[in-house]
This record gives structure tokens, C-alpha cells and sequence, in this order.
């Protein structure tokens, strides 16, 4: 019997459209003599659609939500229902149809979806769903409580300056001079909670650091200021797996043509040769050197620091975790973790002879896995606070 297969893509982030792409890219390479594939698009705005159409990125150009096919949706919280709600119109009225979920997969990026609030719905609605769980997610999202588990687990980062939108605005000119007195430039300045290089710029003075925190305060009310690294090469590795049963994957080096990767240079390069319903554009149209030009001994050590932080996090499912090797000083620094990937890191696994489809089915096998993990847990504790309460609860003390 095939497994009823929910992929979640949009969302409410400014990664709305890197995760668009995602989406389509594993519908159009998923097994479906395995998976029945519903499709849940979430819009700008936070509303939900499920249909057909939802499959052809043609439909997302110019989205309309009347667009012929397309039903209002949403997921029942309600644990064991396990089920979208859509809303279809009859003759005779509308009509609420069911559509069962076995596993959900939320190719989602950034926030209201990677950062552990979709995730929190899926585990309300106890239905199984692929990636780390809602700790995992959470933290990884937010580069600043990220960065902080990984240096207290013995993880090399590189050092940062944290504030938000609130104490730049109260005192400007307090918050550029704490910066400037515990980092050197350059200095590179990042909302917390966004990904795919949006948001983030390079301050080489004060002019341009003033100028960087502007742009970062607009996309997040939380803001990293962070070490930059003069001569620098950039390696990525994913992660694959559960608990101690993980493993890595080849390693990459993005390729940039300018001092760092921008949200072009990720997504919009190559990207007119990605096929229309979704293709294998995206992070896969990246220009890239595989395996990354390392010596053995930094591809270990970077293998081995990418499992520990995949433990730290509790992750579950595929990451993909971003490093940088200062050249100078020849030390490497853990820079993000990904918890949702661009394209799931697919083009990370296919050169170990992982091809993509063989990769969604891992990810529904340990999202089932995690499920079956958490069934384990004792969820309810019988006491007899209620039965020794009198007429009400006014008089009780803990």
C-alpha cells in the first residue's frame, strides 16, 4: 500500500521561494509507485492550499488562489486524526474533505516552518514528519542560540557580538562601539533566524557595519555581528541519519564569485536550465567542486565536528552544515547548520551513490523511525490531585 506523503513548501519566511523550489524538487523525484504526494503550498500571508496545480511552478508566478483545482486546506491538531482538511465546494455547498498523512515533509526554509513551529503542529497532530524535531529545529534556526550550544559541546565557531533590534534603536551609536571593541574587521552582520544569505553583509568601517545592521534589523529583531575571515575557503557537509546511527556525506566548496555567497549566487545562477515543474535547480545549480579541495585531515575533522553537532541539536533527517577554514591561521570554524537544506543536500549524497529518490526514501524511513522512537515515552501520569480537591481549587498551594 502506498504512503500518504505531505510536502509542505512556502511559508511565511524570505526563503518563501528557494523553498517553492525544494518543494517541487522532491515531488518530481519522489517514488510515487511508493507515495501518494499531497501537495500544502503556504502562501506570503499564511494561507494553506492543496491541489494538482500545486505541482507546476507556472502556478506560483503569478499565484492565484482561484486558480481551478486549488481547495483552502488545513492540518487537524487533533492527535491520531492524522489528516488534512480541505475545504471543497459542492452543487449543494461546501464540503470538508479528508486526506490522511502517513509522513509529512516540511521543505521549508527559515521561518514559520524551519525553526521549529511547523514542527510543534506536526507533533500536536502526532504525525510522523521528516527532520529534527522541535528543539533541534529551534536551535538551529537561531544562529545565536546555535552558536552558543555548539562552543559549550567543544564546537569551534567563530567569535560574535549578539543584540537586537530594540537596544540598536535605543542607543545606536552604544551597540556599533560594544562591536567594534570585541571584533576586528571585517565584520560580517546577519539576522538571526534567516538563511540563504538574505539579510547578511560585510563591514569593512563603521560607515558600512551601521549600514549592515540597518539591513539586518529589518528582515529579524535579533542580530549577530560576527568575526570575518580575510583569507577564507568555504566546505559543507551533510548529515544523514538518527541519534548515533548517522553518517556524512561528500564534502563541497561553493565556488563564489564575489567574497560571499549571495542569495543569486546560491539560487538564480543556472537556474533557467532547472526543468518547470521544479527540475534540479536551486542549490544544485550552485557552481561547486566535488569533493572540496582539502587535505584528508580536514575532511575528517570536519566529518567528525559534523556528527557532534548533528548529536548536539538531537538532529533527525538530512542537514547540511556550512564551515569555514580561516587559510592564515589554518583552523576551522563551524559557521551554520541547516536543518532543512536547500534541495535536501541530495547533490551532497549522489556522488556516495545515494541518487535522490533513494534519498527520500531514507528520509520517510527515519521520519517513522523518530515516531516510532517517540512512542515510547510515557505521556500521561495518573494522580489524585484532582479527586483530593474539595468544592474548588481556591485554597490549593504548591
Amino acid at each position: 500500500m502506498k504512503k500518504q506523503v505531505a510536502v509542505f513548501f512556502g511559508g511565511r519566511s524570505a526563503e518563501h521561494d528557494v523553498s517553492i523550489i525544494t518543494g517541487l524538487q522532491l515531488m518530481d523525484n519522489a517514488d510515487i509507485a511508493k507515495y501518494d504526494l499531497i501537495p500544502v503550498y503556504i502562501t506570503r500571508e499564511g494561507a494553506w492550499f492543496t491541489g494538482e496545480a500545486l505541482r507546476n511552478i507556472e502556478t506560483f508566478k503569478h499565484f492565484d488562489p482561484q486558480t481551478k483545482g486549488l481547495l483552502p486546506c488545513w492540518l487537524s491538531p487533533v492527535a491520531g486524526e492524522r489528516a488534512l482538511k480541505a475545504e471543497v465546494t459542492r452543487t449543494f455547498g461546501k464540503k470538508i474533505q479528508s486526506y490522511p498523512i502517513d509522513v509529512a515533509i516540511p521543505a521549508m526554509h527559515g521561518m514559520h516552518g524551519e525553526d521549529g513551529t511547523l514542527q510543534g503542529l506536526f507533533e500536536l497532530a502526532d504525525i510522523p514528519y521528516v527532520g529534527p524535531a522541535v528543539l533541534g529545529s529551534a536551535c538551529g534556526m537561531d544562529k545565536i542560540v546555535m552558536k552558543s550550544v555548539f562552543r559549550d559541546n567543544g564546537i569551534p565557531v567563530l567569535d560574535a557580538v549578539a543584540f537586537d533590534r530594540g537596544e540598536f534603536e535605543l542607543d545606536r551609536e552604544g551597540v556599533l562601539d560594544r562591536i567594534e571593541g570585541a571584533l576586528p574587521y571585517p565584520i560580517f552582520v546577519k539576522p538571526a533566524n534567516l538563511g540563504s544569505s538574505i539579510g547578511i553583509s560585510k563591514a569593512t568601517d563603521r560607515a558600512s557595519l551601521r549600514e549592515a545592521v540597518e539591513v539586518a534589523i529589518h528582515y529579524d529583531h535579533r542580530i549577530l555581528a560576527e568575526k570575518g575571515v580575510n583569507h577564507l575557503k568555504e566546505v559543507n557537509c551533510s548529515v544523514l541519519g538518527i541519534g548515533a546511527r548517522a553518517e556524512t556525506s561528500e564534502l563541497e566548496e561553493p565556488v563564489s564569485w564575489k567574497e560571499f555567497l549571495t542569495f543569486e549566487e546560491k539560487y538564480m545562477r543556472g537556474g533557467k536550465g532547472a526543468k518547470s515543474s521544479g527540475g534540479k535547480g536551486g542549490m544544485a545549480s550552485l557552481d561547486r567542486k566535488i569533493p572540496a579541495e582539502i587535505t584528508p585531515e580536514q575532511a575528517q575533522l570536519i566529518r567528525e565536528i559534523s556528527l557532534q553537532a548533528f548529536a548536539a541539536l538531537d538532529c533527525c533527517g538530512v542537514v547540511r552544515i556550512d564551515y569555514i577554514i580561516d587559510l592564515d591561521e589554518a583552523k576551522i570554524f563551524l559557521n551554520e547548520i541547516n536543518t532543512l537544506p536547500g534541495s535536501f543536500a541530495f547533490y551532497l549524497w549522489e556522488p556516495k551513490g545515494m541518487p535522490y529518490r533513494q534519498l527520500i526514501d531514507r528520509l520517510v524511513e527515519l521520519a517513522q523511525e523518530r515516531f516510532a522512537i517517540k512512542t515510547k515515552n510515557a505521556f500521561a501520569f495518573q494522580s489524585a490531585l484532582l479527586q483530593s480537591q474539595g468544592g474548588g481549587a481556591k485554597g490549593s498551594k504548591r
